[in-house]
């Protein structure tokens, strides 16, 4: 197994612990805390590290209609909007907004989770 395949997996690992951290300590606060904040950003950042890693071991460039693929941009964006959102919530939402994020996290880290898996099947096979 190559380094840069070992790289890559540690990189998007410690985007699931990082990700997942953020949004379960977030559904059981019930309240959005800058801290999970914090912890949606580091996640994304080592998700996109761990992807631009993974592309470096791509035969070719990608094709956006390979489900792997369309599904881990999907899962991206989706981070990225949700950190967005997130950081704008902290810093001038109500506690009702606070609150209610929850609910829009989990649905993310279960579409992140879809990539997640599915490029572990890849790996693997």
């Amino acid at each position: 197994m190559s380094s840069l395949v070992i790289f890559s997996t540690v990189l998007i690992t410690l985007a699931l612990i990082f990700y997942s951290l953020g949004v379960w300590a977030e559904r059981l606060a019930r309240f959005l805390k800058p801290w999970h904040v914090i912890s949606f950003w580091i996640g994304f950042f080592f998700d996109v590290s761990g992807t631009l890693a993974m592309h470096k071991l791509a035969d070719g460039p990608f094709n956006i209609l390979e489900p792997h693929t369309l599904t881990g941009q999907i899962a991206l964006w989706l981070m990225l909007i949700h950190a967005i959102w997130a950081t704008v919530v902290t810093r001038n939402g109500t506690d009702q907004a606070r609150s209610n994020f929850h609910k829009f996290s989990l649905v993310v880290w279960i579409i992140w989770l879809i990539p997640y898996f599915g490029g572990m099947y890849i790996g693997m096979s």
